[in-house]
C-alpha cells in the first residue's frame, strides 16, 4: 500500500495562530476569559445574530440549546438519518426522542416530504444540518410552522438568500473541530437572538459559584481555542473563496464521467465534496488509497442503521452505498487536486 501523500482534510493554520496562541500562553490566562468574549461578539456580528456563547464542542452547543429551550420526555425532535452521531447523541441528553427522516437525493439534506410525514405537535422541533456546507431550503421548512434549530458545523459563512446560515433558526450551532470549516483543535458555539436562551446557555455552560443548584455542565472554551477562531474567522470568507474555486475544477475536470457531482441550490461552501457513483463506494476509496490518496465515506454509518430502523430510508440507503468525499481544503496544491481528479478518471 502506498503512503498517504494528500490527506481526506487539512486544517488552515500557520505562523497568524501560532502566534496568537503564544499571546494567551504568555499571559497567564489560558481558560475562559478575554478572548472568548471578543470571539462571541465577532461570531454573532459576522453570522447577524445578537449574540454567541462559545463551549468546548459543537455537541455541547446543540445539548445546551435543547436543554435552554426546556424540552421534556415527550418531545419529539425531528433530524436526518444522514449525520454523525452527534446530533442523536444530543437529542438524548436533553431528554427528548429522536425521530428520523430521510434526505434528499441530491442536497443530502433533511427531506422535506420526510420531515411532512413524520412532524406532530410533540414532533415540531427539527434539526436542520446544512450537510456538506449545502446550504438547506429553510423557507420551504419555516412554511410548516416548525422550530428550527440550524446545525452549521459544515456552514459557517453559507448564506440562504441575503441572510447567513445560522441566523434563521431559534438558535443555531458551529463546531470547530480540526477539520472542520474554522479550526480551533477543539470548540463549539451556540448563535442566537433570543436574549433568554443566551442567558441560559450562559448559564448551564459553568457549574461553579451559582446562587441556586440545577444541574449545570463544564462546557467552556479556553482562551486558546478562541485565540485560534479570531484568526480562523478572519481567514474564513478568503478560506471559502478557495474552496469554491476547488469545487469548480472539480467540476469542470469530472463532468462526463459515470459520476454525479454535487449540486447546490442555494449556497454551497464546500466543507466536502462529494461524489456519486453506482460503483461500491468503499471500493473506490480504497483503489483511491492505493493511490496515494485518502478519501471517505461522507458519514460513517446513517442513524437509522445505528437504532435499527429498517424502512423509510431510502435516499439514505442510497446515498450511504454511493457517496465518496474526496480531498477538498483551501491548502490543497494546483497539483494535488491534479492528481486527484487523474486517478478518479483511472478508477471511474
Amino acid at each position: 500500500m502506498k503512503k498517504i501523500l494528500i490527506p481526506h482534510s487539512k486544517p488552515t493554520i500557520g505562523k497568524e495562530e501560532a502566534d496568537a496562541v503564544s499571546k494567551v500562553v504568555r499571559s497567564g490566562h489560558i481558560a475562559q476569559g478575554k478572548n472568548v468574549e471578543e470571539f462571541e461578539e465577532k461570531l454573532a456580528k459576522f453570522v447577524g445574530v445578537k449574540g454567541a456563547v462559545a463551549v468546548n464542542s459543537g455537541s455541547a452547543a446543540l445539548h445546551l440549546g435543547l436543554v435552554a429551550m426546556g424540552l421534556d420526555r415527550k418531545k419529539e425532535i425531528l433530524l436526518p438519518s444522514y449525520v454523525c452521531t452527534a446530533p442523536l447523541n444530543a437529542v438524548y441528553m436533553a431528554n427528548a426522542k429522536p425521530k428520523i427522516c430521510d434526505i434528499e437525493i441530491e442536497s443530502f439534506n433533511i427531506s422535506l416530504d420526510s420531515i411532512d410525514d413524520n412532524k406532530t405537535d410533540s414532533a415540531n422541533v427539527v434539526i436542520v444540518p446544512h450537510m456538506f456546507g449545502n446550504i438547506a431550503d429553510l423557507e420551504k421548512i419555516e412554511e410548516m410552522a416548525l422550530v428550527i434549530v440550524e446545525d452549521c458545523a459544515h456552514s459557517i459563512g453559507g448564506t440562504y438568500g441575503k441572510k447567513k446560515a445560522g441566523s434563521i433558526g431559534v438558535f443555531s450551532i458551529v463546531s470547530f473541530y480540526a477539520n472542520k470549516m474554522m479550526a480551533c483543535g477543539e470548540g463549539g458555539v451556540l448563535l442566537s437572538s433570543d436574549e433568554n436562551l443566551l442567558k441560559t446557555v450562559r448559564d448551564l455552560r459553568e457549574y461553579d459559584e451559582k446562587e441556586d443548584y440545577r444541574l449545570r455542565f463544564n462546557y467552556k472554551m479556553t482562551d486558546i481555542e478562541a485565540a485560534i477562531g479570531l484568526v480562523q474567522l478572519k481567514k474564513l470568507p478568503g478560506m471559502i473563496k478557495k474552496r469554491k474555486e476547488i469545487a469548480a475544477r472539480y467540476d469542470k475536470a469530472l463532468n462526463g464521467l459515470d459520476v454525479i457531482l454535487p449540486k447546490g441550490e442555494f449556497d454551497h461552501v464546500y466543507y466536502r465534496y462529494i461524489i456519486r457513483t453506482k460503483k461500491n463506494a468503499s471500493g473506490i476509496i480504497a483503489k483511491m488509497r492505493e493511490k496515494g490518496i485518502m478519501c471517505a465515506k461522507p458519514v460513517y454509518k446513517p442513524l437509522h442503521r445505528y437504532l435499527g430502523m429498517r424502512s423509510g430510508f431510502r435516499n439514505t440507503d442510497e446515498v450511504y452505498s454511493q457517496a465518496v468525499s474526496i480531498p477538498i481544503y483551501p491548502l490543497l496544491s494546483i497539483k494535488e487536486q491534479s492528481k486527484i481528479v487523474e486517478a478518479i478518471k483511472e478508477i471511474i
